[in-house]
């Protein structure tokens, strides 16, 4: 006999990628230490191949001066978790693209964040329509232990390509591994394929070791 429809177990939600759960919390996940937040000294760098040739900055100010949007996406994280539609507020990476313009070689960028940490994306990606650079969570300010000041979101990637704590990005002409891509994460961290790990790796998904 088979299980009434009261005991089945529900759908699986269409916007969860292979192998993820849906969360209900936002667990505290971070690398090292939570940073001394200090707003006189704070600054958002751009620098590398810049059109200009020239490093940009903004303070505290300055950079929440900025125009601002808002976007809804889900969130995936590589150890499993995904959260639904969540309201990110900031400022968008295109925002930043424009009043810094990237030189015509540049295929990819490195988001640095506080303590040395990185992430590697594509150009493409860093430009995409919901990449922001976030300030607010579902209305609220961000928490020190979720990334306040700025934190970066890319929503198509698994969640340690948005760094916590962003202090800079950096144009670059050829990509680069960042913190876990040089820790055995994979390059590129699709979760809709379940690009994990480095050995899943196939030719031309990094640059060499």
């Amino acid at each position: 006999m088979g299980q009434s429809e009261q005991e089945q177990p529900p759908p699986s939600d269409p916007r969860l990628p292979p192998g993820q759960r849906l969360q209900r919390g936002w667990p505290v996940l971070h690398y090292g230490p939570v940073p001394r937040f200090k707003p006189l000294s704070w600054e958002l760098q751009v620098f590398g191949a810049t059109a200009s040739a020239e490093k940009h900055s903004w303070g505290f100010e300055e950079f929440h001066a900025l125009p601002r949007v808002t976007v809804r996406s889900d969130f995936h994280c590589v150890t499993r978790f995904s959260m639904l539609d969540n309201e990110w507020s900031g400022v968008a990476a295109r925002t930043i693209l424009e009043l810094a313009p990237p030189a015509e070689q540049v295929t990819h960028v490195m988001v640095w964040a506080e303590f040395g940490y990185s992430a590697n994306l594509t150009l493409a990606d860093f430009a995409a329509e919901t990449t922001v650079l976030a300030t607010h969570h579902d209305g609220e300010p961000l928490t020190v232990e979720h990334g306040f000041p700025v934190r970066l979101v890319v929503p198509q990637l698994y969640a340690w390509k948005g760094p916590k704590w962003v202090r800079a990005v950096e144009y670059m002409r050829a990509d680069r591994r960042g913190f876990w891509e040089e820790r055995g994460y994979h390059n590129l961290a699709d979760p809709w394929t379940e690009q994990r790990f480095s050995y899943q790796e196939e030719p031309g998904d990094g640059p060499l070791r």
